[in-house]
This record gives structure tokens, C-alpha cells and sequence, in this order.
């Protein structure tokens, strides 16, 4: 059955009783319409192709009709015109080979006499035109912007929009033009032109100079509209086109960013506008909002600054949800320039915690911490650790991220420091990064006058609660480093201090050990404290016994390092004073401020890979003295490899004669605090063939430490009596010149400043230096100075080395820069450091 129209075929369609019947019905119906076509039936042609748009918008194959709609469109009848047109425009796009043949039709109807073919040729340029049609087109698009009918140039302006987009070297041709219809009366001109001119400007930037002399013109035009009466043609919801007050508002910012004079002409306007919409609906708040982000990104004063941040916080109040996150959202951008404006908003900034839209909690949030100052930390974070307590999981770890920070940056005194990590241990310690716990341990070690206090709340509050793991990790760290002030002086955050014995510590930390919650990390921390806690003089011989045959027992434990710790600890017994030197308490690390995302990645610290030591802080409680009477030098992990996931666990120190071993702990602590990664117990070097060369290191740019590199065959050193600059590398017009810097009190720490200078007349441009150290060394990087070097000016960079006492610092470099247009990468060896700088003989 054959259709004669369109609606005969829609009908059909629609009396289809299955997908089947419907997809055979339109098989069909193709089959007879590619058949008329072939009979080239000019009255049939416009029934044929409706019926093919038809089945084309219901998803079946319909390309064979675009010659048809050519041919339609070449017909001297309009309705022909409009219906080959609207063909063009769905079966034909950019891509087409065809779209070449419409050339010369769009040009023949641009020049119509008749305004409305006129228009469905520039409709169709505006859909499909590729950036060959722009070029071909683009003069007679320019011409129609001159046109005297308002119809047309409305078009002519969306379609200088096409061309300025797909060609944007022709945005030239259009400025003049542009300019004039900026003064067009006829708003749907108007609207089109201040799109075409936005665009022109955020594509050009040599455009904004062309139209910022019509900024008293734009101010004119939005006066009009915030001061007309009900205008029926434009009225949305009693304001006067909303739309268009948008689009001048939006050109404003661009107009007037970074350009004082435009923005003292629109100062006055915003200020109007502002004062005057509507805000009880949502178009009002549409253009108060476009209002607000033209103040904040002109040359606006700061009382409009002050205005416009009102408003936004006024926009907090707001019941629509919509709102409420536009308003955070855009708070969070300008909370840098103007905090104390913002701090105005606080309460129902922190209202906006207890939303319902997880979306909004997370906005407020985000704006909480952005308000935190000196003046105000005690409040916010009260109210953060309020929220802590009933967030959602996905918040916490960021949560306690940004609290801790928060205190450790605007703390008004340790003691309130203390307690608010402590809280945030409490609430939420199964979210808490291994970087923040470490900084807690430091503040701890660095505050003699509060340990018995901070021992004290964490002993009460590990009785109340073991399944919080960074709790857990925290006070057992704590309680078998200072277990003697606890057990002297007590529990001191009671009224009345109440004096607890070594067995009730001791059992509290076995309950550790045999609880559900206990893990591979927490029973490595169990044991270390366990054994420094038998080193007290505040402890029983009775208790000792105890922890000695508890040791015991694990020293057949299926998990290597608990069995590794075990085996070592319990040997320990038998050292007499040897033991006190190793387990006595680890002096304070070195202060710094918590820096994430540089060594360890971001998870908590329960994420911590099975291998990894259980000492944030690197005390190498677990080491034995070496064999031959020498002290055992502790080797730290291969970070890098640690981070690929192969890492291999150290085998267990042999005993031998006994030896100091409090000596070598000191350095290897001080270097690891450095990288926040924990020491891994080792056996002492002792002496192996050379293994072969190996392939270059995979670099880390993201952790700025440098991937280990096996021993490699290496020139001979360099005299001791060498210069103190040594170049490491000289080419490219790139010199880099290592300077090593030592200390006598720190044997084995090695600080390297690293000099780049441009040898040149060319600047350097995106200067990435990266480097390796053989896998018994470690390296830290600090970031450089400037990725950019100027002849005749040396940038810096700082590189820490810890190596063993005597060894030879050897260096893998890894350098890429641009010079001269053309980008270089290279990677050199240096051994050419003199001998004796990491001490020894």
C-alpha cells in the first residue's frame, strides 16, 4: 500500500500493532518514494520528501532524499523553498561532500526579493554552514547586516555568529557592522548583535578595545529596561526582557575586566540594577545573579563588591535549592577576594550544613573552610566537628583533612590543638591520612608539658573505643613512648587524678591485639609499644616477663613482619643495656608543616600497604646490632618502588657482639621525617659484586623523590680537592652546577642545591629536573625555583640525600626544558662528587 501525503502515512504508522509491522510499513513506504523519485515527478517531489523527513525523525535511513531536496529548494514556489530547506537542515551537516552543491543556492536566495526566502537561506547557513561555505558566504552576510528590514539583519547577525565561530580570522569583517546594530531599537536585534559582539570579544581580544567605546551605549540600553514600565511585547513575569538585560550584563564583564574607565561607567547601572529587580522570582534573581558576577569580575568599587556578595548571601535564604547552590558555588570563587564580606554570611553559611541536598552540604562545606581565620577558628571548627559527628562517609576524610590543617595553621594554643585532633580522632579515625597523623605525633613529641596530659585522653579514650584505627594508632604510639609520665603521675584530665598501674596499660594494648578491629598495621604498632614500654623503669619485672613471653609467642606468627618484629623484639631481652639505648624514647623530630600528597598518597591510614613499617616517624625501635661490632644501619624503603608495588620486605637482622645502637637511629630518623615514610628493619650492608648495568628508572615527578636505580659501572670520582660547584651537565644552552653542602653532626645527610643558567642568548622555558639515587640511598626534592631561566639569572633547586656513612652519592638526571622553539629532553649520570662527603674514612 502506497501513501499518497504525509498525514495518510502518519495515520498508518500509528495503527501499527507491533515494531515489526511498523519497521516493514516504513521499508515499504522507503522503497515506493525512492521509486518516485526516479520518475522525477515535480508534483510528487514535495509529498515524497515530507514523508522522508517524516520517517527520517523516527529514526530510519533517509539520506537518499538529500538530491531531492535540492531540487526542491531550486523550485521558484516558497512552500518548495521552505520544505527543501527544512530537508537540508536535518539530512545534511558540515561534513557532507553534497553540502558544496547548496552553495550557490543560499547565495541566489540570499539576494530574494522576498524577505522570508531570505530568511530560510540564512536559517540554513546558520545551522549547517562549514568553515568553506563561511568563507564563500561571508560577504553576503555582511551585507545583510546592513540591511533596512529588522527580520533580516536579526538572522544576518546569527549568521555572522556561524562565521565569526568556524573562521575566526573574518571576525574583521563584521566589527563596523556590529557596532551599528549595537544602537538597533528593535530588541531581537539588539539581542542578537550583543551575542555576535560577546563572541567576537572572548575569541579576539583585540575586539574589546573596538567595542569598549560602546560601554555608555550598553548602559544606555539596560537603564531603558530597568526603568520601562510593563511592556507588554516584553514583560516575563513584570520584568522588561529579561533575556536581553542577561546578554548586556554578560557583555559588561568582558568589557569592562581590567579596564577602569569602563568599569566606572557601569558602576552606577549595577548599582541600579541591583536594587531595583525583583527578587521574589526567579527571573529577578536571573539577572541579579548575572549582576553579581559582572561586579565581581570588573574594576568594580569595594562597597558595589560588598553589594554583590549581599546579594548572594541573600541567595542563601532562598527556599529554592538551585539557588542556594549557586550562591555557594560561586562564594567559593570569591571568598579569596573579599573574606571579610563574605564572613558577614557565616551562620547561614553554616546553617546550610544541616541541608538535606547532599549537594549544598558539600558547597557549605567547602566555603567552611575557606572562611577559617585566627579570629574565628574556635567557632568554625566546633561547628565542622558538630557536623563531623553526623556527616556522611564520603565527607569524613576530607573532613578531618581540613579540620586538622585548619588547627594546625590558627591553633591559639597547643592545648586546643591537641583536643581538636583528638576529637577528630575520636569521631571519625578510620578517616584520617597517614600525613595528619604523623603531624599529630610531632606536635605531641615537640610539647614536653602536655604528653602526660594528651597520654592521659588518649589512654581513656582507647578504653572507650578500639574501633577507630587512628586512634588506636595514635595512643598506642603515645602510650609506649611515654608510658613512664602516665604511670607516674596519672590520669590528669579527671578532677581528681587517678593513678592507674602497668598492668592496666598492658592489658589495654593486648585487648588490642585480640580485638576484631585489630589489623596487620595496628599489630605492628602493638608490639613496638609493648616492647618500649618494658624498657621503663616504671614497669615490673613481672610485666616484663609477661611482654617477653607474649613476644615469644609471635616469633611464629604467618605474617612476616609481625613474626620479623617479634623475633627481633624478644632478642632484645637478652641485650642488657643495649636494650634500654634502642628502646629508650625517641627524640623530637623536626617541625614541619603538614604537606599532602608529596610522599604518600591520599588514603588513610588504614590503606597502608602490607611491608610498610609500622613508625610514622621512623624510630628504628626494631634494629640489632650487626655482626663484626659495628652499629647496624638502618635501610629505608625504596619509596618509589613502594608506591609500584614492588617493594620487598627486609630480611631480619642477624645478632652478633654487642654494639651501640642509639648513634645511627638519630640520622636515619631525622632524614625520614623528612619523607614521612617509616623505617624498614635491615641487616648491615655488607659487601656484594657489582650487579650489571640497568635500564634508566621510571621518574615520579608527582611525589618530587626520585625512583632508586640499581649499582651501575660509574667514571671515577672527582678529587676531594675539586671546586665546591660540580657541573653535572652542560649543553643545550644548559648548565647545571650541584652543590653539596654537609653536616658534621649528621653524617650521611647530604643537602645538594642544584644552580641552573641559561649559557645562551635564549630563555629557557618549562625547566623539569628530576632525579635517581641508587636503591641504598634516599632522596627528597624540593620544588624549583622557577621552571623559567633568564640569561644572565640562575634558578635553584634543593635535592636531600641520605646515604650510608661512606658510600659515594651518585645521581641519575633527568632534564627537559624548551629553548629557542624547540623542546629538548636528556638524562646524564653524575658520580663526580668527591669521596668522604656522606663521612666515614
Amino acid at each position: 500500500m502506497v501513501y499518497h501525503n504525509l498525514k495518510a502515512l502518519i495515520k498508518g504508522i500509528r495503527a501499527c500493532k507491533t515494531v515489526a509491522d511498523e519497521r516493514a510499513l516504513i521499508k515499504q513506504e522507503s522503497a515506493a518514494i525512492r521509486a518516485s523519485f526516479r520518475e522525477e515527478d515535480s508534483y510528487a517531489r514535495h509529498n515524497n520528501v515530507a514523508k522522508l523527513l517524516y520517517i527520517h525523525m523516527l529514526g530510519s535511513e533517509a539520506h537518499f532524499g538529500q538530491m531531492e531536496c535540492l531540487k526542491l529548494v531550486a523550485s521558484p514556489r516558497f512552500s518548495d523553498k521552505r520544505l527543501g530547506y527544512l530537508g537540508i537542515m536535518l539530512l545534511l551537516d558540515e561534513s557532507q561532500e553534497v553540502l558544496t552543491l547548496v552553495t550557490n543556492s543560499l547565495k541566489n536566495d540570499m539576494n530574494h526579493a522576498n524577505m522570508y526566502a531570505v530568511g530560510l537561506a540564512l536559517c540554513t547557513f546558520a545551522d549547517i554552514a562549514s568553515e568553506e561555505m563561511s568563507r564563500d558566504l561571508a560577504n553576503e552576510i555582511e551585507k545583510l547586516l546592513g540591511s533596512s528590514n529588522t527580520y533580516i539583519r536579526k538572522k544576518a547577525a546569527l549568521c555572522a555568529l556561524r562565521v565569526v565561530r568556524k573562521v575566526p580570522e573574518l571576525a574583521d569583517h563584521f566589527v563596523s557592522k556590529a557596532k551599528n546594530l549595537l544602537a538597533d531599537r528593535n530588541h531581537g536585534v539588539l539581542l542578537t548583535a550583543i551575542t555576535l559582539v560577546t563572541e567576537m570579544c572572548q575569541i579576539d581580544p583585540n575586539c574589546l578595545e573596538e567595542f569598549r567605546n560602546a560601554v555608555p551605549l550598553l548602559v544606555r540600553h539596560l537603564k531603558a529596561l530597568v526603568t520601562t514600565g510593563y511592556s507588554p511585547e516584553h514583560d516575563v513575569s513584570g520584568i522588561t526582557d529579561p533575556f536581553l538585560q542577561v546578554k548586556i550584563l554578560r557583555l559588561m564583564q568582558l568589557l569592562g575586566k581590567g579596564d577602569v574607565k569602563a568599569s566606572e561607567t557601569m558602576n552606577d547601572i549595577l548599582a541600579q540594577v541591583a536594587t531595583n529587580t525583583d527578587s521574589t522570582k526567579n527571573v529577578g534573581n536571573s539577572i541579579l545573579y548575572e549582576t553579581v558576577m559582572t561586579v565581581l569580575e570588573i574594576e568594580a568599587d569595594s562597597g558595589l563588591r560588598v553589594m554583590a556578595i549581599n546579594i548572594l548571601g541573600k541567595f542563601l535564604s532562598n527556599r529554592d535549592n538551585n539557588i542556594r547552590y549557586v550562591a555557594l558555588n560561586t562564594l567559593n570563587k570569591v571568598v579569596a577576594i573579599d573574606t571579610n564580606a563574605v564572613q558577614r554570611h557565616r551562620n547561614i553559611i553554616l546553617d546550610c550544613l544541616r541541608d538535606g541536598d547532599i549537594s549544598i552540604r558539600r558547597r557549605a562545606l567547602e566555603l567552611s573552610y575557606a572562611l577559617i581565620n585566627e579570629q574565628n577558628v574556635r567557632i568554625l571548627i566546633r561547628e565542622l566537628l558538630a557536623f563531623l559527628e553526623v556527616a556522611d562517609d564520603e565527607f569524613k576524610l576530607g573532613m578531618t583533612t581540613q579540620i586538622c590543617l585548619a588547627a594546625e595553621r590558627f591553633a591559639p594554643n597547643k592545648r586546643w590543638h591537641i583536643d581538636t585532633v583528638l576529637r577528630v580522632l575520636k569521631l571519625a579515625g578510620n578517616f584520617v591520612r597517614e600525613e595528619i597523623l604523623s603531624a599529630f605525633i610531632r606536635l605531641v613529641a615537640h610539647t614536653p608539658e602536655l604528653q602526660a596530659y594528651t597520654a592521659s585522653k588518649l589512654y581513656t579514650s582507647l578504653r572507650s573505643d578500639i574501633s577507630q584505627e587512628s586512634l588506636t594508632l595514635a595512643a598506642t604510639w603515645v602510650l609506649g613512648e611515654y608510658s613512664e609520665i602516665l604511670l607516674e603521675g596519672g590520669l590528669v584530665d579527671e578532677e581528681t587524678p587517678k593513678a592507674i598501674t602497668d598492668k592496666e596499660l598492658i592489658d589495654l594494648l593486648v585487648s588490642i591485639l585480640d580485638s576484631p578491629y585489630a589489623n596487620y598495621l595496628t599489630r605492628q604498632f602493638v608490639l613496638t609499644a609493648l616492647t618500649k614500654v618494658s624498657a621503663r623503669p616504671t614497669t615490673t619485672p613481672a610485666q616484663q616477663e609477661r611482654i617477653q613471653n607474649m613476644l615469644l609467642s609471635y616469633t611464629t606468627s604467618p605474617e612476616l613482619e609481625i613474626q620479623q618484629r617479634a623475633v627481633e623484639f624478644a632478642s632484645l631481652f637478652n641485650l642488657g643495656e643495649i636494650r634500654s639505648g634502642v628502646l629508650e624514647r625517641m627524640p623530637a623530630p623536626e617541625l614541619k608543616a603538614t604537606v599532602l600528597g608529596v610522599v604518600s598518597e591520599n588514603k588513610p591510614v588504614g590503606s597502608v600497604a602490607p611491608g610498610k613499617d609500622a613508625d610514622l616517624l621512623g624510630d628504628d625501635i626494631s634494629s640489632t646490632p650487626a655482626t663484626n661490632g659495628t652499629p647496624a644501619v638502618p635501610a629505608t624503603q625504596d619509596l618509589l618502588a613502594e608506591i609500584f608495588g614492588s617493594s620487598t620486605p627486609s630480611a631480619p637482622a642477624t645478632t652478633g657482639s654487642p654494639a651501640p645502637a642509639a648513634a645511627p637511629r638519630s640520622t636515619v630518623q631525622d632524614i625520614l621525617g623528612l619523607f614521612d615514610s617509616p623505617a624498614v628493619p635491615a641487616a648491615a650492608p655488607s659487601p656484594a659484586p657489582a650487579p650489571t648495568p640497568a635500564a634508566a628508572p621510571a621518574m615520579q615527578s608527582l611525589f618530587n623523590v626520585a625512583a632508586t636505580v640499581p649499582q651501575a659501572s660509574s667514571p671515577p670520582p672527582a678529587q676531594a680537592a675539586a671546586p665546591p660547584g660540580y657541573t653535572a651537565y652542560d649543553k643545550n644552552e644548559l648548565r647545571v652546577i650541584l652543590n653539596p653542602q654537609t653536616s658534621p653532626t649528621r653524617p650521611g645527610l647530604v643537602r645538594i642545591i642544584a644552580n641552573f643558567q641559561a649559557t645562551g642568548a635564549n630563555p629557557l622555558s618549562g625547566l623539569n629536573f628530576q632525579a635517581a639515587v641508587p636503591k641504598s640511598q634516599q632522596l627528597q626534592m624540593a620544588p624549583i625555583s622557577s621552571p623559567d631561566v633568564h640569561p644572565g639569572h640562575a634558578e635553584t633547586q634543593e635535592m636531600r640525600v641520605l646515604a650510608p656513612v661512606g658510600a659515594n652519592i651518585r645521581l641519575r638526571l633527568r632534564i627537559s626544558f624548551n629553548v629557542g622553539g624547540h623542546a629538548v629532553q636528556d638524562q646524564v649520570d653524575f658520580a663526580g662528587f668527591p669521596p668522604g662527603l656522606t663521612g666515614g674514612s
